[in-house]
């Protein structure tokens, strides 16, 4: 299956078959990263799609880009948990000494945008690694991002959330499912899928198990379009309002294996307990 770490490093919007990872890049990030079946997008469009870097543990080909992550407010990123964890960064994140949050870039070999160091870090004390549950960690900015660079979260029982409804997953990860990574920022268009659809995917192994209470179950039950590694973190949008962030899934764009997303409306109640 394609596990948390997997999905952050090697992230991309994929429509191949993966490895069970978390979207998270543990390999130096080395080579490019896109969503698989999805295509270029101008980050003007959706500023709020942020790369999480360090170049000191990941190189600076691709800016040390590992995860993605999205601005829910000015000095505010959201990403997945397990792109904090030991297991990505191969230090604690307390030992990180050029974490970095990059804005306004779609490509990551530019000098367009900013860069802002993060000050601190919250991971979710909920965050079950076996399960993959509570996949989130908020970071906070040294300095505000540019107006407009936010996105609203979409609360419980928005309509953002129903079966069928037209999503996009934005990142910088693997676009093949075999370590093709793009330079460029990519989206790719998925489906809201029926928890039961998941839960019948995913009842639960080492992989994870899919909990509808904490997670989103989106993309094609045929395969083809579904974030990557690389993309870990990375925004999932529908009606202009964020629902879900790229956390898990079984290899990337596979038949019957949809892509799982931490559920915002639980993230943002982690979160607000937190602040």
């Amino acid at each position: 299956m394609r596990r948390p770490f997997a999905r952050a490093w090697t992230g991309a919007l994929a429509l191949a078959v993966g490895a069970v990872l978390p979207m998270v890049s543990p390999v130096p990030a080395a080579a490019d990263s896109v969503i698989v079946g999805g295509h270029p997008v101008n980050v003007s469009e959706s500023p709020w799609a942020v790369a999480i870097s360090s170049r000191a543990r990941f190189g600076s080909a691709r800016a040390g880009q590992f995860c993605g992550g999205v601005a829910v407010g000015r000095s505010t990123v959201l990403t997945a948990a397990h792109c904090m964890s030991k297991a990505v960064l191969g230090v604690s994140v307390g030992n990180m000494s050029d974490l970095k949050v990059i804005a306004g870039r779609a490509d990551l070999r530019s000098a367009e945008g900013v860069e802002i160091p993060v000050r601190d870090v919250w991971v979710n004390p909920e965050y079950d690694s076996y399960t993959n549950s509570g996949d989130v960690a908020a970071l906070t900015l040294a300095e505000p991002l540019p107006q407009g660079y936010t996105i609203p979260m979409a609360a419980a029982g928005d309509p953002a959330y129903e079966t069928g409804a037209d999503a996009a997953v934005y990142g910088w990860g693997d676009t093949t499912g075999s370590g093709s990574y793009a330079r460029t920022l990519h989206s790719a268009r998925v489906g809201v899928l029926a928890d039961a659809v998941c839960e019948k995917a995913y009842p639960g192994s080492a992989d994870g198990k899919y909990i509808a209470r904490t997670m989103l179950c989106a993309g094609e039950m045929k395969g083809g379009r579904d974030a990557c590694q690389g993309d870990s973190g990375g925004p999932l949008v529908a009606r202009g309002r964020l629902i879900g962030l790229v956390s898990w899934g079984s290899g990337c764009g596979r038949a019957g294996s949809p892509g799982v997303y931490t559920r915002i409306s639980a993230a943002s109640a982690a979160v607000r307990g937190h602040h």
